[in-house]
């Protein structure tokens, strides 16, 4: 018997045993016993990809109608979500980029801007380049983009240090960069729509913002200052250097500005341009596809466009499927009243004050993201951790926000997120160099992560 077979039977087996152990010993209701095992049942099929995750994330919306917790509208609502739309927008726009090469013209910009002969500062410049990128296009792409020209940089020195810690920076800094904006990261995007579910209303862009910025603006120095502890350079760097402009370079940049501005200025501040001129009917997904016409639209100057079907094809559409299973996860923890039931078993938290709540929380979550999905994380827990805000009582974002972002801070093993796994691969780090400086970074970062939230959502 193969592995994913003893892993199909194993979840079949755990969810059977969930269920009973909900109705026999716990006594709970058949609704919620069925929501915890097939929450379950979806949970152990995307940690061990016995099925592909994005046939996992059909789980919920297939079943859930069948057993009662969700009617069939309800369910396929998951897939109709807003914030789905949102991001495969999100996803189409950051292919255009990367066609484009804009983002190498920006990181070239940013390089001579900050670069230096210190190791200190070139490992900050490389560090505020990704940070920035990946604001805006996936995590995966930035270190790509930016991986030749940190390799260029380390074939320029022997101080094997240097290359460590800059290719550790690029890494790092791709995946806190992440964090930046909702469409910056998968994980931004499903604590969005579980926030709408339990909430009510949209987080809006600035809203988020707000809090992330200043975490990367405090971080990144941070992680900077420790990862160039103690290096010198014998000798200076010379840094890339970059062609003229293209005409598909300055049109993409022109139009993603734009749609960055509608998106940032949608509501706030004053109510937003919507506001202004009395839009309600507008939404960030709405922006987002308006953007994707308008690259389908543009000419690249080569005699293409700026973005071409068999460009968007090769988006992952199945990463769609599993934001899909989440938000279905999400509506059937509300619907069954699992969330209610969850929230009392988080009320011994309301002992603790909430500052070490929320660095227990922080801590916790990074180094638990070294083995899972940070993606499919976010997905099992944001449900869980509204349930505990409600129940004690706290806004629900104030516990929300630093797990989600914390599902971002691994920086100890390759397995633990895509750039950490390229730079692995470069050959220039080792497992033992990636978790010696990950752990106190894992640390360092949760808790400025603790201390911002705390202070800018209370």
């Amino acid at each position: 018997m193969t592995n994913n077979n003893k892993n199909i039977l194993i979840g079949l087996l755990s969810s059977a045993i969930a269920y009973c152990a909900c109705i026999y010993v716990w006594q709970q209701p058949q609704v919620i016993s069925l929501t915890v095992s097939l929450t379950i049942l979806t949970a152990y099929y995307w940690i061990t990809e016995a099925l592909p995750i994005p046939l996992t994330s059909l789980i919920p919306i297939g079943i859930f109608p069948f057993v009662g917790v969700l009617t069939h509208q309800q369910a396929a609502s998951s897939l109709g979500s807003h914030v789905i739309v949102l991001l495969m927008g999100a996803f189409m726009l950051a292919v255009a980029i990367e066609k484009s090469g804009v983002h190498r013209r920006i990181a070239f910009t940013i390089l001579k801007v900050i670069g230096g002969d210190s190791a200190l500062r070139i490992i900050f410049a490389i560090m505020a380049t990704s940070s920035i990128l990946s604001m805006w296009i996936s995590n995966t792409a930035t270190v790509v983009a930016l991986l030749p020209v940190v390799l260029a940089i380390c074939a320029s020195t022997d101080n094997s240090r240097f290359k460590i810690a800059l290719l550790l920076g690029l890494a790092y800094s791709a995946s806190l960069g992440g964090i930046g904006t909702l469409i910056g990261t998968p994980p931004n995007v499903i604590f969005a729509s579980v926030y709408e579910e339990f909430a009510g209303q949209e987080y809006g862009f600035i809203r988020w913002m707000k809090v992330a910025i200043p975490i990367i603006v405090i971080s990144i120095p941070l992680m900077a200052l420790w990862l160039a502890r103690g290096i010198t350079l014998s000798a200076s760097i010379h840094l890339p250097k970059c062609g003229p402009w293209q005409p598909s370079e300055k049109r993409v940049l022109f139009i993603f500005a734009i749609v960055a501005l509608l998106w940032v200025f949608r509501k706030e501040p004053f109510g937003g341009w919507s506001g202004v001129i009395n839009l309600t009917t507008v939404g960030d997904s709405s922006i987002a596809i308006l953007g994707v016409i308008a690259m389908a639209m543009t000419s690249n100057g080569k005699g293409g466009r700026l973005l071409e079907w068999r460009d968007a094809k090769d988006i992952p559409w199945g990463m769609l499927l599993l934001f899909a299973g989440g938000i279905c996860i999400a509506k059937a923890f509300v619907s069954s009243g699992l969330s209610e039931l969850l929230g009392q078993f988080f009320v011994a938290l309301g002992s603790l004050p909430v500052l070490v709540s929320l660095l227990a929380l922080a801590i916790g979550v990074s180094f638990l993201t070294e083995i899972t999905s940070n993606t499919a994380t976010a997905t099992l827990m944001m449900p869980i951790i509204a349930s505990a805000a409600i129940a004690l009582n706290l806004p629900i974002e104030l516990l929300m926000v630093p797990v989600v972002i914390s599902c971002s801070c691994a920086f100890c093993l390759p397995v633990a997120t895509a750039p950490n796994s390229i730079v692995f691969a470069s050959g220039e780090v080792s497992i033992k160099d990636m978790a010696k400086q990950g752990v106190a970074l894992n640390i360092l970062v949760a808790t400025v992560v603790a201390f911002v939230c705390f202070y800018l959502l209370t």
